[in-house]
């Protein structure tokens, strides 16, 4: 039987989204082409090898149109004989490269593949593929009739419904930023050199921009609501109005790229085999609440690897909102001090269609850290959707 096996994921530093941040120099098609790069310079793997390149991206449109894998590819210098492709799952995006690229293993369309992501917040703002439209059209509109929401709004309910506090919430929060300060050994970073507009360049970063090791759930209880307006106010009268810029995702720029192979080519090849891709589960859930479709993707991830919560050594839950990762935590009855102890995106960020990747690279590393077995990440996505992947590494 094929397996699909990680043999490294690498991700740039994370910078701030906007203009000033220490990424938004870089051309989104460059900044995915240097991960591409270090991933074929720290595995030693021949280029030539490789039978695809699958990329996630949320916004394509502008400096990300045109399938900015393909552009990343020949960017990186490889042979103009790779193909590459673009997909879209919103934040799950390249963790749904992933999964395409694990399954073509397994099933025997590839042999070595790599999975990655890129999302440039700054040069590429959030919400610019719509070009002003509407993209849901009348359908979702007869369907839904009371309208759908923003994420935001979302986060609310899910806080509301599971009867969290903003104390909660900025106590998550904090935590996210003292964990990740306290991991500043990431194996997984790719050291990557500023670049300015004007065409020069400047020092070499190494860790994430948007990590504040001194918060604590004092230091931003004077927040208010990000996302309160008259008109949610009145429709949704449950809510208490508890998320804020700093219990929210960090607007980012980056990339990441996981390296998989079949195990028995990467064996050949003396590839080193870092971790086996056991199961995934990709759902569709309550498009109101959105973001909760990290619990039954969880379940069912769970269930098709034959693992219990209790079995998981370490977990990534994309820390979209504070209250999607403490509702999640809650339903699974997971250990907290297995959650994200290396903080997550409200301290380091999310860019978007990376996201998926680096998760998974920060997987790896703690499961290496922590001597672990079992691995599990889940996302949530805009929608109402989630993708789950359980990994299991190789001792």
């Amino acid at each position: 039987m094929r397996e699909a096996v990680i043999v490294d994921a690498v991700r740039t530093p994370l910078g701030k989204g906007k203009p000033s941040g220490t990424l938004s120099g870089w051309h989104p098609a460059d900044l995915l082409a240097h991960v591409l790069g270090a991933i074929v310079e720290r595995t030693g793997v021949d280029a030539r090898t490789i039978d695809d390149v699958i990329v996630g991206c949320v916004s394509q449109i502008g400096e990300q149109s045109f399938n900015v894998a393909r552009n990343a590819v020949l960017a990186a210098g490889f042979p103009v004989t790779v193909p590459a492709t673009t997909v879209d799952r919103q934040c799950g995006s390249s963790q749904q490269a992933v999964h395409f690229a694990a399954q073509g293993i397994m099933a025997g369309a590839y042999d070595i593949v790599i999975a990655a992501g890129v999302e440039s917040m700054s040069r590429v703002p959030m919400f610019s593929s719509a070009a002003g439209k509407d993209p849901s059209g009348p359908g979702v509109a007869r369907r839904f009739e009371e309208g759908l929401v923003p994420q935001g709004i979302s986060a609310e309910l899910i806080a509301a419904r599971w009867g969290f506090g903003r104390d909660d919430l900025d106590e998550f929060a904090a935590r996210s930023h003292q964990r990740a300060a306290a991991s500043s050994d990431r194996g997984d970073i790719v050291p990557t050199r500023i670049h300015r507009g004007d065409g020069s360049t400047g020092d070499i970063v190494v860790t994430d921009e948007g990590v504040r090791p001194q918060t604590t759930a004092a230091s931003i209880a004077h927040l208010g609501p990000a996302f309160r307006t008259d008109e949610y106010a009145r429709r949704f009268p449950e809510i208490g109005w508890h998320i804020t810029a700093a219990n929210s995702s960090q607007i980012s720029d980056g990339a990441a790229g996981v390296l998989l192979a079949e195990r028995s080519v990467a064996e050949r090849l003396g590839l080193r085999v870092r971790a086996v891709v056991r199961a995934f589960s990709v759902v569709g859930d309550d498009p109101l609440l959105m973001l909760t479709g990290v619990i039954p993707a969880t379940r069912k991830a769970l269930a098709s690897a034959g693992l219990t919560i209790d079995d998981v050594d370490v977990f990534e839950v994309n820390e979209a909102f504070a209250p999607v990762v403490l509702a999640w935590q809650r339903e699974m009855k997971a250990d907290p001090e297995r959650v994200n102890v290396a903080g997550g995106a409200i301290a380091n960020g999310h860019p978007l269609g990376a996201s998926g990747a680096k998760l998974l690279g920060s997987l790896v590393n703690e499961l290496e850290r922590r001597d672990g077995r079992w691995g599990l990440q889940t996302i949530c996505e805009g929608g109402g959707m989630a993708n789950a992947t359980i990994i299991e590494r190789v001792r």
